[in-house]
């Protein structure tokens, strides 16, 4: 597939996806929801990718969320059946469970949609210009209830998506919906750096760990515990220590 609405860049094992409408403040039309699934399903695929970080053209915006115009069309055009099958729900939830890391570099506002895609990743990169407004309830939809939860806890999540205000960049920082917070001119370094870090680690561990965690979420513990156990046994046994520590073990001469 061709892309017209997001760019695609691989550096060193992390596949870099932007989001390339900035004169619309990167609204999600439905062919860039289209495209970046696939861009995002690509890079899973992809066994020389590690890591993904998705960002917003631009400094203004992440995203500002849908394509309020491009809606108006459709409401007028198809059924509430069709507008249903067209929706992207299912693609935004395929791309929170990809089985590789996805950052946020947000990089501007993230609003609505926005919002929505921003919190599903599984961290985010912020600088003084990241806003983020969970805008469903003023306007008489529901979102957002499987995703933020998850990253702010439910207190908080309860009052972001019950009155719908703007959180600014150290308020989402201090909440933990931002891991970092950064002056811009280093975003994107910052960024790189952890995504960087994760895909210099063994792939298949760090998939791993991402499948239990979000397989055990609802788990209690002795469940959690028996989940990872499983995987390790059946699925992804441990390294040997001649494996996961050469330099050591050749450092010390203990190679047999």
């Amino acid at each position: 597939m061709s892309y017209e609405h997001i760019l695609v860049d691989h550096e060193d094992g992390v596949a870099i996806i932007t989001l390339n409408r900035p004169e619309k403040l990167n609204a999600m039309n439905r062919k860039l929801g289209i495209e970046l699934h696939d861009a995002v399903k690509k890079a899973e695929a992809d066994d020389s990718i590690g890591c993904l970080v998705i960002t917003g053209a631009g400094e203004r915006a992440f995203t500002a969320g849908g394509d309020i115009h491009e809606q108006l069309e459709n409401d007028a055009k198809f059924t509430d059946q069709q507008l249903d099958e067209m929706r992207d729900n299912k693609n935004r939830y395929e791309i929170s469970a990809c089985a590789k890391p996805i950052i946020g570099m947000v990089n501007g506002l993230a609003y609505g949609g926005g919002a929505v895609l921003v919190s599903s990743l599984d961290m985010r990169v912020g600088c003084e210009g990241s806003k983020f407004r969970f805008l469903a309830a003023a306007y008489g939809r529901i979102n957002s209830t499987w995703t933020l939860p998850n990253q702010v806890g439910w207190p908080m999540a309860k009052e972001l998506l019950f009155t719908a205000r703007i959180v600014g960049a150290e308020e989402a920082y201090r909440i933990g919906l931002l891991n970092h917070l950064v002056p811009r001119a280093q975003l994107r370094a910052k960024t790189m750096e952890i995504a960087k870090m994760i895909a210099s680690n063994h792939h298949g561990a760090v998939q791993g760990v991402k499948a239990l965690m979000l397989k055990q979420m609802a788990m209690n513990l002795e469940a959690q515990f028996e989940a990872e156990h499983e995987y390790t046994t059946n699925v992804l046994r441990g390294a040997k220590a001649k494996d996961a520590f050469p330099e050591f073990i050749a450092r010390k001469g203990l190679a047999s």
